[in-house]
C-alpha cells in the first residue's frame, strides 16, 4: 500500500514538472523568446562561463609556469653573459696596466744615460728576512754581480747570484742591503739600508743636517753599485738619536710586493769593473 502511494507521488511530480516545461515551451518572455528556451539558455550560460573561468585559470597558470621557465632559462643565461664579460674585462684591465707599466719601462729605458736590460720577475724569495726575487735573464745575457737592478719608480736592488739564465736579486729592503744616498733638497749626504716592516733606514746623516719629512731621498753613487740620482724614497720620520747622527726612516719608492718587470744597469763603477777584468 505505501509502495504505490510512493509511486503516485513520484508520477505525480514527474507530471506536474512535464506540465510544467509544456507552459514554459508555450509562454513567451517580454523579449518574445519561450519562457523555457530563456531559463534553459540562463542556466547552461552559468554552467558554460564557469567552466570557461576554470579553463582560463588553468590556461593563466600554464602560461605563468611556461613564463617563469622561459625567464629562468634567460635569466640563467643572461648570468653566464655577464660573467664572461666580467672575465674579457679583467683580461683587458690587466693588459692595460701590463701595457702601462711596459711603457713606463721603455720611458725608463729610453731616458737612461747607461744601458740597461729589461728583465721580467718569475719569483720571489721564500724567506720573509732575505727578500730577494728572481729575474728572467742571466750571465749569457751579460749580467753580473752587483749590477743595478731599477724600475720606472725608482732602485729595486743589486743581482747577487746570476747563473746563465736568470738572476737572483737582492732587494734594497733586505737587512743585509746598503746603498749611498742623499736627501735630494739639501744634498745631506748617508748610507740607506734594509730596515723592519719593508722600510729602510737612512744612517750616519749629521745631527746638523737639513732633513723634514718628504723630503725624496735619492742615490749618490758613492757605492759604487747604483747610478746617481735614482730615487730611493722619502723620508717618512726623523728623530734625534741621542748621538752626532739623525735616525731617518724612508718609505721606499718602489712598492716591493708588486715589481713585474725590471731593468739591469748593465755597467759596473770603474773601480769594479777593473777588478772584475783583472780577476779574469
Amino acid at each position: 500500500m505505501l509502495d504505490i502511494r510512493r509511486r503516485t507521488g513520484v508520477l505525480l511530480i514527474v507530471v506536474t514538472v512535464a506540465q510544467l516545461i509544456l507552459i514554459s515551451a508555450q509562454v513567451q518572455s517580454k523579449a518574445g523568446v519561450p519562457v523555457f528556451q530563456e531559463v534553459t539558455f540562463g542556466v547552461f550560460a552559468r554552467i558554460q562561463g564557469g567552466i570557461w573561468g576554470a579553463l582560463g585559470s588553468v590556461r593563466d597558470v600554464w602560461s605563468n609556469y611556461v613564463w617563469l621557465r622561459g625567464a629562468r632559462a634567460e635569466n640563467e643565461t643572461l648570468k653566464k653573459q655577464v660573467a664572461e664579460l666580467e672575465v674579457q674585462l679583467q683580461q683587458k684591465e690587466a693588459l692595460a696596466a701590463r701595457s702601462g707599466k711596459l711603457q713606463e719601462l721603455l720611458s725608463l729605458q729610453t731616458g737612461a744615460a747607461l744601458p740597461t736590460l729589461a728583465a721580467e720577475v718569475i719569483a720571489g724569495a721564500a724567506m720573509p728576512d732575505f727578500q730577494t726575487i728572481t729575474i728572467d735573464k742571466g750571465a749569457r745575457d751579460g749580467l753580473r754581480g752587483d749590477m743595478a737592478v731599477i724600475a720606472p719608480a725608482g732602485v729595486v736592488g743589486r743581482v747577487v747570484v746570476p747563473s746563465p739564465r736568470a738572476a737572483k736579486v737582492q732587494l734594497l729592503i733586505d737587512r743585509n742591503a746598503a746603498a749611498g744616498a742623499l736627501i735630494e733638497r739639501s744634498r745631506a749626504q748617508g748610507v740607506v739600508v734594509g730596515a723592519a716592516d719593508r722600510r729602510l733606514q737612512m744612517e750616519y746623516v749629521s745631527e746638523v743636517a737639513d732633513v723634514v719629512v718628504g723630503d725624496l731621498v735619492v742615490t749618490s753613487g758613492i757605492d759604487g753599485i747604483y747610478p746617481k740620482g735614482y730615487a730611493i724614497g722619502r723620508v717618512e720620520a726623523v728623530e734625534r738619536a741621542g748621538g752626532a747622527y739623525k735616525r731617518i726612516v724612508v718609505k721606499p719608492a718602489v712598492d716591493f710586493s708588486s715589481i713585474e718587470e725590471v731593468l739591469v744597469v748593465l755597467t759596473l763603477a770603474p773601480g769594479r769593473e777593473a777588478a772584475e777584468g783583472g780577476i779574469e
